[in-house]
């Protein structure tokens, strides 16, 4: 993974690797792990992302006590989307949470669809 320099290697390397059942899994599990790490109970997750209440308490677990892979791309997720959503000058002006970010995976999967 480290050595995708685009994210086009990178869709190109997810495609490779997994079905896209098993890439959309990976998306819902990552959107969980986002609303965990807001707050939201597991209930509010499972109804809002369609996940089931075991998957939620599953990436629980992980972001508790597994080997710390969430939080630290939860961390630069969050960089990142700081970073990215930073208005610029003589631009319109929108609240962070009013924009939000696209991933690789999250374009894969929509073109997947389209096709």
């Amino acid at each position: 993974m480290l050595a995708c320099k685009s994210e086009e290697e990178m869709s190109g390397f997810l495609r490779d690797i997994g079905t896209l059942s098993e890439l959309q899994a990976w998306g819902e599990r990552f959107e969980v792990a986002k609303l965990l790490a807001t707050g939201m109970t597991y209930r509010e997750i499972a109804k809002n992302t369609g996940a089931s209440t075991t998957t939620v308490t599953r990436v629980g677990k992980f972001l508790e006590n597994g080997e710390g892979g969430y939080r630290k791309i939860l961390h630069a997720h969050r960089h990142h989307r700081m970073v990215s959503n930073a208005p610029q000058a003589h631009s319109e002006t929108m609240h962070i949470s009013e924009q939000k970010p696209v991933s690789v995976l999250q374009k894969y999967l929509e073109k997947a669809k389209k096709e």
